[in-house]
């Protein structure tokens, strides 16, 4: 049962009026741009802000016949988006226009940029929310099956980042490792998911030879379809689970693309990379860039989003199947932990301007 708030403590609230009021007003903003993400994810999915970006002020109905939709429904959905400061509005014309500044941060063409493809996330966690609840009364987890469109978000999600600074930016940073991929170098890629990062490189560095490793089969489908179709002779794609990863002594340099937070068995994982590591091999992991300690990620700018994907995706599937739960926000204090605890205690960690989201560890036996 709930507690109800004491006499004191009633009187107390009554003596900060300006403070309750305040708070009550920011959470009339929280349902409102929660409701607000929904539409921008489902103007995304429907191609939206690609039909509007460049046009010129337009009524709903050629908004609808351009992008060919229901007018009724994009009638209504701009309706959300004038409200959300997203969209212009014309009363006079009756037409709508998108900003080029706002395009810029909602189509697919601004690439990492395009805020558009994480609002998809609102509405996957908002379907397993009953699910959720119920773990919080009896424990456990939800597991994969129940995010049917979970690998094709995080691919278009990272997928985008990808593209646009793997091997324009992120690997320049770290020269050495460039040069031996150039060179040519075998590399596995673990957790790889539908295995792009995998396959931009193998195109990039084609004197080396890559291997994604996913327990999803359909990942690791979709992964070897799109290396016949780029025509990659260099890469190839296992459906395993690391943690029973059984290689020994195979590679020079392995990879982890945000997927150690996720794992079942982490501290079994990164033991299995340590193992599957030549003499002077490391291992990069790129994962969410936080502290293990709340008090520290106050200021995060976009720690909230993270604890909200932790607690209804990333630790719950974990936790489903009796693992340890580490959760999104596991930082970078229990990271060093677990990698010094599986042999490699040398960690260097690197933060790529641009990137919000991760931090980058060259790992390597102690």
């Amino acid at each position: 049962m709930a507690s109800q708030l004491s006499i004191q403590e009633i009187e107390q609230a009554q003596s900060r009026p300006d403070r309750a009021e305040a708070f009550a007003e920011r959470m009339v903003g929280v349902v409102n741009d929660g409701c607000l993400a929904l539409m921008v994810s489902v103007g995304h999915r429907t191609g939206l802000f690609e039909t509007m970006a460049g046009r010129p002020p337009s009524t709903s109905l050629e908004i609808a016949e351009a992008a060919g939709l229901q007018e009724r429904y994009v009638r209504e959905w701009l309706g959300a988006m004038v409200l959300g400061r997203v969209v212009e509005h014309d009363p006079a014309r009756s037409t709508y226009r998108l900003p080029s500044e706002h395009a810029a941060s909602l189509t697919r063409a601004a690439g990492p940029d395009n805020l558009a493809t994480i609002s998809q996330y609102v509405a996957l966690l908002g379907s397993v929310e009953d699910g959720i609840v119920e773990c919080f009364r009896r424990g456990g987890g939800l597991p994969y099956s129940a995010y049917p469109r979970f690998f094709a978000i995080q691919s278009e999600d990272s997928g985008q980042v990808v593209d646009a600074t793997l091997v324009q930016k992120t690997l320049p940073t770290f020269p050495d490792l460039q040069r031996r991929l150039e060179e040519g170098i075998d590399v596995a890629d673990v957790g790889c998911g539908r295995g792009h990062a995998a396959n931009v490189m193998a195109r990039a560095f084609p004197r080396s030879r890559f291997v994604g490793y996913d327990i999803s089969k359909e990942a690791i489908e979709a992964a070897r379809a799109e290396a016949e179709v780029w025509g990659l002779a260099n890469v190839r794609f296992e459906a395993r689970d690391l943690a029973t990863l059984d290689v020994f002594g195979r590679y020079d340099l392995v990879f982890a693309f945000d997927a150690i937070h996720d794992q079942v068995k982490p501290r079994r994982v990164l033991k299995n990379i340590a193992r599957a590591l030549r003499p002077g091999g490391e291992f990069m992991m790129v994962d969410i860039k936080a502290s293990s300690h709340l008090h520290e990620n106050h200021d995060h700018p976009i720690g909230v989003a993270f604890y909200t994907i932790s607690t209804m995706h990333c630790m719950t599937v974990s936790l489903s199947e009796g693992g340890e739960g580490l959760g999104t926000m596991w930082g970078e204090q229990k990271a060093r932990e677990l990698l010094a605890e599986a042999g490699l205690g040398r960690v260097d960690v690197t933060e790529i301007e641009g990137d919000i989201q991760n931090l980058y560890y060259r790992a390597r036996p102690a």
